[in-house]
C-alpha cells in the first residue's frame, strides 16, 4: 500500500511512521534552564549521524499551540544539554519522565533519580544511566512542528563495568538498553542478537571467481 504523506495530517504520519522506523533508541535528555530550573524527558527520534566531529541528532516536537517545550526552550536558551542512554531498570522513571507536566516541573526531584554533576556543561547526568553524553548545540533547525537539533558530544562518561578502555571494547548487552516501539507504551529489550561479518569487496570477488571456474568445470 502507498502512502502520500503529503496529504496526510502530521499526526497520521507520526502514527505511520513512527510504527514503521523501530526500534528507536531513546535520548533520555537532561537540561536546566538559564535560572538553573532542572528538566528531563525522553525522546526517540534520535540517533548518531557523524563521529568527526561527534555528532547526534534527535527531533523536539513543539506543543500543540507551536511553543517550544521545556526541552527545546533550555537547549536554544544556553546551548548545553546530556543525553542520557535508558537501561530497563530506569525504564518506569524514563517513562514518568514524560509526563505533561507544566513548564518548570522538575522531573528528576518527582522520580526520585540521582544525579551526578556533568564535567563541561551545566545540566546533571542520571547517575544510573550506563552512558551519558555531555553535549553542546551544534546547529537547530525549526520545521513547522519540530525543532531538530544536531548536538555535539563533548564528553561521554559510560559505566566502568560496561567498558575495557585499554581495548575501548563497550560491554553494550551488559547495559540491557531498552528501544522505543510502536504505538502507545510499547518498547524492546535488546536480548535477542545476530551477528553479520561485514564483507569486503576482496573477498567477494575471488569467491564468484571460484564459483565461476567450479561451474566451468562441471560443464
Amino acid at each position: 500500500m502507498e502512502f502520500d504523506l503529503a496529504a496526510m495530517s502530521s499526526a497520521d504520519c507520526y502514527k505511520i511512521v513512527s510504527a514503521s522506523i523501530t526500534p528507536r533508541p531513546i535520548a533520555w535528555i537532561s537540561t536546566m534552564s538559564k535560572k538553573g530550573d532542572c528538566n528531563l524527558a525522553p525522546y526517540s527520534f534520535f540517533n548518531m549521524v557523524s563521529a568527526d566531529p561527534p555528532l547526534l541528532v534527535f527531533g523536539l516536537m513543539r506543543k500543540s499551540d507551536g511553543t517550544h517545550k521545556d526541552t527545546a526552550a533550555n537547549i536554544l536558551s544556553t546551548g548545553e544539554f546530556v543525553v542520557n542512554m535508558v537501561c530497563e531498570d530506569d525504564a518506569e522513571a524514563m517513562n514518568f519522565s514524560c509526563i505533561d507536566a507544566p513548564p518548570g516541573f522538575d522531573e528528576i526531584a518527582a522520580t526520585g533519580l540521582k544525579t551526578a554533576p556533568a564535567t563541561r556543561v551545566r545540566p546533571p547526568r542520571i547517575a544510573s544511566a550506563p552512558v551519558s553524553m555531555e553535549c553542546r548545540l551544534f546547529q537547530a533547525t525549526e520545521t513547522p512542528g519540530t525543532t531538530v537539533v544536531l548536538g555535539q558530544i563533548v564528553t561521554l562518561h559510560i559505566g566502568d563495568e560496561f567498558i575495557d578502555a585499554e581495548r575501548l571494547h563497550v560491554d553494550a548487552p551488559a547495559m540491557q538498553l531498552i528501544a522505543r516501539m510502536h504505538g502507545a507504551g510499547w518498547y524492546t529489550r535488546s536480548t535477542d542478537r545476530f551477528q553479520l561479518a561485514r564483507p569486503t569487496y576482496e573477498e567477494w570477488h575471488a569467491e564468484q571467481k571460484v564459483s565461476r571456474e567450479s561451474d566451468s568445470f562441471a560443464t
